[in-house]
């Protein structure tokens, strides 16, 4: 795995904030359930303690693919991107057409997407219906319920 992995400024500090959290209060935390399994005497049938070591195994399993990840880690020159365009680092402002509701979807890289919060990935079906239109266009974007029909309203970032 050597291909460089694009990712916005956001995501970017997100994700090293991320890893010193996983670091730092995440090992503390199993270190302290590891102390405090290990005050119920016999560790070969300690249920406890079995799940601590499980999950300190996972968080450093975590960490080394975090660590991995940030050296490829490439940082999105939004700069360079044109502003009006939807690409990725867009925050695009919509219109669906069947129903009149207004939305915004936050365009971002894999990593850093969140349905929830409105952040699609640039690889997502609706996104890349969405790449490369501009205010006014509108979008028709099939997806395994149907098509949406978007209109482009406004492009920030």
């Amino acid at each position: 795995m050597s291909e460089k992995i694009p990712m916005t400024r956001v995501g970017y500090e997100r994700f090293v904030k991320e890893l010193e959290y996983l670091k730092t209060t995440k090992r503390r935390e199993i270190a302290d359930d590891i102390a405090h399994a290990r005050a119920f005497g016999d560790l070969r049938e300690n249920a406890e303690y079995d799940a601590a070591k499980n999950n300190q195994a996972m968080n450093e399993k975590r960490i080394h693919d975090h660590e991995e990840k940030l050296a490829l880690i490439q940082i999105i020159d939004e700069t360079k991107i044109a502003k009006d365009q939807v690409l990725i680092g867009a925050v695009v402002l919509l219109k669906d057409l069947r129903n009149q509701d207004e939305f915004t979807y936050s365009i971002v890289t894999q990593d850093e997407a969140n349905f929830e919060d409105g952040k699609l990935s640039v690889t997502s079906p609706i996104a890349k219906g969405l790449l490369g239109l501009k205010v006014g266009d509108i979008a028709e974007i099939k997806i395994p319920a149907g098509i949406l029909k978007y209109k482009v309203l406004k492009i920030s970032r």
